[in-house]
């Protein structure tokens, strides 16, 4: 059988570019090569959103959007992570072996207390059911990239832990280094939705076409030569324009080619791109009946390997039915 490869979204915005190039497009990419389980991390959401109709509407766009862009059910178990909610009894088990300094350590909690933001317990204990989501279904791997590798060393130590303290049950995973890909938004900052730089991946072509000319450039002519390595634009091609990479890399080093002209050669590219996905995501948004029977065998799959897992887990720490 293949190794287990596990991740999770969480569903609390749109999918923007940077989302599909950081870590999605590579999931779909690893499909043939891992079993995936992929989950929408609906109850991780809960700590930024707060509006019901909301985190459902994310929830169904998320699921509708890893289908497009090519995330196959014969191949990946999709699911959402309340769909599985053995995985709140586990972080409740895992809770009662963490002392409370050692949370006091991640990252997440951190950052918050420096920002001083409310934390409620949902964020303090958000690596306890990070753990219990990568535990649970004796994963092989995790991707993770560098700002991620304390969540999977947590849920080592998790497994660790509850090893020692009541015999072998859980499977130790490894991490799978993703590409580090940080994508550039609109001003050339980070893409992040707080930044207003977002371009969403089924963006509108109407607005899709405004944010492209607003990226920001310098002031440089058309015949002005430009260094392809500082241009916003060019950061983009390299996603986009791989066919005419070289040319467009010749034209700005030789000059001839002036911003207005890139950016319209980029919108066109990004809507070629993105056309198959497009199409696809049309399709699906009119057989909903479909998308819900590929989250219903996906809850399935999950349910049964999360109950499994859990009886062992039951009768390890005692509390399996009194006969």
């Amino acid at each position: 059988m293949k190794p287990i490869l596990l991740s999770g979204v969480k569903p609390t915005n749109r999918v923007h570019i940077g989302n599909y190039f950081g870590a999605m497009k590579q999931f779909v990419d690893l499909q043939d090569d891992y079993r995936n389980y992929v989950f929408i991390a609906d109850y991780h959401a809960l700590n930024q959103v707060k509006d019901a109709k909301e985190l459902n509407e994310y929830t169904h766009d998320l699921i509708v959007n890893y289908l497009a862009i090519g995330l196959d059910p014969k191949k990946t178990v999709l699911f959402k992570q309340s769909d599985a909610p053995q995985v709140c009894e586990l972080q409740w088990i895992f809770n009662c072996l963490l002392p409370k300094p050692y949370l006091e350590r991640a990252h997440a909690y951190k950052d918050a207390l420096a920002k001083k933001k409310e934390i409620n317990m949902g964020l303090f204990c958000y690596p306890v059911l990070m753990g219990a989501d990568i535990l649970m279904y004796d994963a092989d791997v995790v991707p993770v990239g560098e700002d991620q590798k304390q969540h999977l060393e947590m849920a080592i130590d998790l497994a660790n832990k509850f090893n020692h303290q009541w015999g072998q049950t859980f499977k130790l995973p490894k991490p799978l280094i993703m590409k580090e890909m940080v994508i550039a938004g609109t001003n050339g900052e980070k893409m992040s939705k707080s930044k207003n730089n977002i371009i969403e991946l089924f963006e509108p072509e109407e607005t899709l076409k405004k944010k492209v000319m607003s990226i920001k450039t310098d002031s440089k002519g058309v015949n002005d030569k430009k260094n392809p390595e500082e241009d916003n634009v060019f950061a983009f091609h390299k996603l986009f324009s791989q066919p005419m990479l070289k040319e467009l890399r010749q034209r700005y080093e030789e000059g001839g080619i002036g911003y207005k002209e890139s950016k319209e050669i980029l919108f066109n590219n990004i809507l070629q791109y993105t056309a198959p996905f497009r199409k696809k995501r049309a399709q699906l948004l009119k057989d909903k009946s479909y998308v819900l029977g590929v989250l219903a065998d996906g809850a399935k799959q999950a349910n049964k390997a999360a109950e499994a897992k859990m009886e062992k887990v039951r009768r390890a720490i005692g509390v399996y039915p009194i006969k």
